[in-house]
Parts: structure tokens; sequence; C-alpha cells
């Protein structure tokens, strides 16, 4: 495990800060000043921060949050606005897996294990995330063309799978599922082919579903989501 990485999980610091610990030479590791990115085994080997032991870091815990809108996928906002971390525990090192948008829903994973977090939305990892918007324009069309691609600014974007049901009111929910999570892909999808988006939710991150947790609610994952994440 990265030295960064265990401070992280010990409480000490975040991630970033506990970087900033490193370089300033205020980590130890059995007794010699430490180096940024060094390996460690927190179970084998002494790790000091000014000369005061560091707990073992936490063991690794997984939660589902259905993120409200409105709320900034962020540890901290400048301007006060709410973020995701006013809804899960408090937990050392905890991280969110991915992003949502300030204004989009659904399902947002938290864990205290950062690799693994890396590792399931690095883009070479293909997880699919599923989304449902609430639309309005022409939705028949815009199936049809999301069926062959379509290309933003950034690189063409392939949904692997996409089907739209009316939803009353002259609006429709629009199903896609793509295999990466760019920066409010899914909006700018929509706004390339003339939808305007009222709602948007994620449903699904890799094999984990937002099922009926209520909005702002946060649960612990199951023991058979757990397995079904490491074989992701």
């Amino acid at each position: 495990m990265r030295l960064q990485r265990a401070l992280a999980r010990s409480g000490v610091a975040s991630r970033r800060a506990a970087e900033l610990l490193i370089t300033a030479g205020r980590v130890c590791v059995n007794g010699k000043v430490a180096t940024l990115g060094q390996s460690v085994d927190p179970g084998a080997d002494s790790i000091t921060l000014d000369g005061h032991p560091v707990a073992a870091p936490a063991a690794p815990v997984w939660y589902a949050l259905h993120k409200p809108p409105g709320t900034l996928t962020s540890r901290s906002d400048p301007r006060g606005r709410p973020t995701v971390f006013a809804f899960v525990p408090p937990e050392p090192g905890l991280t969110y897996v991915g992003r949502l948008d300030y204004l989009t829903e659904g399902l947002l994973l938290f864990t205290n294990d950062g690799d693994a977090a890396h590792r399931l939305t690095h883009p070479s990892a293909g997880v699919e995330r599923t989304y449902v918007a609430t639309v309005s324009g022409d939705v028949r069309g815009a199936v049809r063309t999301l069926r062959h691609g379509v290309v933003l600014e950034d690189g063409p974007v392939h949904a692997s799978d996409v089907s739209a049901k009316p939803a009353g009111h002259g609006h429709w929910e629009l199903e896609l599922t793509l295999g990466e999570g760019r920066n409010r892909e899914v909006r700018r999808v929509c706004e390339q082919l003339g939808l305007e988006v009222h709602r948007l939710v994620r449903t699904r991150f890799g094999p984990i579903r937002l099922g009926r947790l209520p909005r702002g609610e946060c649960r612990a994952l199951t023991s058979r989501e757990l397995q079904l994440l490491r074989a992701v």
C-alpha cells in the first residue's frame, strides 16, 4: 500500500494532505524519513508522524448513496453548498467512486479503498454505468442516432444499450448504458442530440444497482455486492 494511502485510511489526513506531510519530512517508516510514493505494509511497518505512532488503517468499507440533486460531489465547497459527504458516515479516508454533477442524482459509491476506487473509474476498466434521463425532444431520432454512436468534442460515445419509453406530458424516459464516466457525458450527449434534460438519474454502476434506495439515503454494500465488485 502506498504510504499516503495508509495515512489517509488511518484518518491522519486526506490523501493530498498526507502527501504534503511526507514531502515535508514529517513522516517516518521504521525510523527513517519516508519518501513520497513509498510502499508500506501497515501490519508490519512502524509509521510515525512527528514522532507519534500512526494507527493501522481502517478496514475497507463500501457504501451506496442515492445522491440528491443539488449536491456537490466534493468534500467541501467554499460557497457553502451541500456536498455528498453530508449523507455518508464519517469514515477515515472515505472517497467517492467517480462523480455525479451538481444536478444529477442517483447511485454514487463510496469507499476507503482508494486503489479499488481508481481501478473501477479508470477508462481502461470499461465499467458500465446506466442512466435514466427524463427528456423532451425528438427522442425516437435520438435513439436511432445513439445506436450508431455520437461524437463529442472529446471523442466518440457508444452506448452499449439504449431504449426509451413515454413518460407523459411530452416527456420520455431515455435509458442508456455507457462504458466510461466522462465529465457530464450524458448531458452533453443529450445536448448534441437536441434533447432537453429535465431529470437525470444514475441507476447502476458496474454490478451495483440503485434499486429502491431513497433519495439522500446511504447503505453499506452487501457481501454479495462486494464479491461482484472484486470480480470487475
